[in-house]
């Protein structure tokens, strides 16, 4: 990187701390702090979902799979056909979430099931989402360090120092709103990038031609793979329902919408935008491929893994510094950080949220925002703390971290399934089946490698809600209290009308426009 990259880099950071100073005079109290007074709009709330989604691990990871992995390629599409089935989904689930107004999505679990059933699935979520951003950081840093030169201390300090301080300063407003800004840097950097490889995917779309192969129809459970049509299909679909749905870094985007409507706009932005998103990232894989056919030097002058291979991840950076001019290097650098940024301030506001609002018994206004500040400057701690320790655990730490999500996300659902259709139960039934689901999963990683690891999200939350279902048969013979306060979703207050119809057959349509595209490509 050169002056002129390293002064584009260093505006973006300055300005987005001046960002977050002016707008983190508007957070008076916890509900502005943490979901914005409820006042951002759909697009913003949407593209900031977006922009936590389709970060640096799927900046650097898509075209590296669908580019250079031997099983790689364009089957990595299947994936997103579970989008908008899983938005579909949201959209008759969460607003019975929405409606009970709380600021953590775990408090919902306790006005229908219980306090034990909160504090278990927030402990959860605090857990792996604490682990994964600190191995976020070390991801990013490490990148961020080979890319700029600097030492990986150095990396971390400026990456981390200006994302927890503009998240501690702004709260989820600057967190939106600075998420808007990094995703249109993102997407501009890609598109720069697509447009000057395009003549090769032209000149090389015969020697591509097995990557473009779109439709692997296999059930992942001979040990063929874990990217096969149905896994990615059935296992994604619960999987992001339990992610979009179930996780407090993604559903406080979702508990900040003003109104139901709002809602609804938010998860079908996100069901028809993401795709076109992820279809870019993975053409950019194949532009990488054919940049290397065209130039034999590209892949052994990327850095080396610590295997001595080239590292693929690392394509779509080193490609930006062989051939974009300076000042437009700096700002494809800005697009990493920016999509770095956008998943790690998403990740530490919504761990303060959890935190406070679950672990902190208080009233509205007894804990002022500078607690909720005080927390979120003690997760970015804890995350940068834990990236340097990272190396010294295990290699294929990055891959453990998914698959240990995978156990827990299918039990999680669950949990909300039941609050939401079966409210009332006991809190020891949902926790014995929440153990069973997790029982299940570890029985299939321990005992069933040949499954693939995307089949556990559906596995782990029926068998959580059997589990639940069974034991709750079991004590029929004591009474169990109905609950104080019930709303069921399509209550007689919330009618299925039209605009919501027009939602979901909006979401139908996107996943047939998908498998379209699919076909076509194939």
């Amino acid at each position: 990187m050169g002056a002129t990259d390293w002064w584009v880099v260093g505006t973006y950071l300055s300005a987005m701390l001046a960002l977050a100073a002016w707008l983190g005079r508007r957070n008076h109290s916890r509900g502005d702090y943490y979901l914005a007074g409820g006042d951002l709009p759909p697009a913003a709330l949407a593209t900031s979902i977006l922009a936590t989604q389709c970060s640096t691990n799927s900046l650097l990871g898509a075209p590296a799979f669908v580019g250079f992995s031997i099983a790689g390629g364009l089957i990595w599409l299947q994936y997103e056909l579970a989008v908008p089935l899983a938005m579909l989904a949201l959209t008759l689930l969460f607003p019975a979430i929405h409606r009970s107004g709380v600021i953590s999505v775990y408090a919902f679990l306790e006005q229908r099931l219980g306090r034990e059933v909160r504090l278990t699935a927030s402990a959860c979520f605090l857990f792996f989402r604490g682990v994964a951003t600190g191995v976020t950081v070390y991801g990013v840093a490490s990148v961020l360090a080979l890319i700029t030169g600097l030492d990986y201390v150095w990396a971390v300090l400026l990456f981390m120092g200006v994302t927890i301080a503009y998240d501690v300063m702004g709260g989820m407003r600057a967190v939106v709103i600075s998420d808007v800004v990094q995703m249109l840097l993102l997407v501009c950097a890609v598109a720069v990038a697509l447009v000057a490889l395009w003549p090769l995917l032209v000149d090389y779309s015969t020697a591509l031609a097995p990557r473009r192969e779109t439709v692997l129809l296999d059930w992942g459970v001979t040990g063929s793979g874990d990217f096969g049509l149905w896994p990615m299909l059935c296992g994604g679909f619960f999987l992001y329902v339990a992610y979009y749905g179930c996780d407090q870094s993604q559903a406080q985007r979702l508990l900040a919408a003003r109104d139901e409507g709002a809602l609804n706009r938010i998860l079908l932005l996100n069901g028809v935008l993401r795709f076109p998103l992820v279809l870019a990232y993975c053409l950019l894989g194949l532009g990488l491929a054919a940049y290397a056919m065209e130039h034999a030097d590209f892949l052994p002058s990327l850095p080396r893994t610590d295997g001595g291979n080239p590292n693929v991840n690392l394509a779509f950076p080193v490609y930006v510094l062989r051939e974009f001019a300076p000042g437009l290097a700096g700002l494809a650098i800005v697009g990493l950080f920016a999509a770095a940024m956008s998943s790690v301030d998403s990740a530490l506001n919504s761990l303060s949220a959890a935190t406070v609002e679950d672990y902190l018994p208080v009233g509205s206004q007894e804990h002022p925002v500078r607690l909720s500040r005080l927390i979120t400057f003690g997760w970015g701690t804890f995350a940068v703390l834990f990236s340097f320790t990272v190396e010294h655990i295990a290699d294929t730490i990055l891959e453990a971290i998914n698959k240990i999500g995978s156990v827990a996300n299918g039990p999680l659902l669950a949990l909300f399934l039941i609050a939401i259709l079966r409210p009332g139960l006991s809190a020891t039934a949902v926790l014995v089946g929440f153990a069973t689901g997790l029982g299940v999963n570890l029985g299939l990683w321990l005992g069933a490698p040949a499954v693939s690891w995307l089949w556990w999200n559906p596995t782990g939350c029926l068998a959580a809600i059997a589990g639940t279902l069974m034991f709750n048969a079991l004590r029929t013979m004591h009474p169990i209290p109905a609950p104080t306060t019930m709303t069921v979703p399509f209550a007689a207050d919330t009618p299925l009308t039209y605009k919501r119809g027009g939602v979901q057959i909006t979401l139908l349509i996107a996943f047939i426009a998908m498998v379209l595209v699919l076909v076509l490509i194939r």
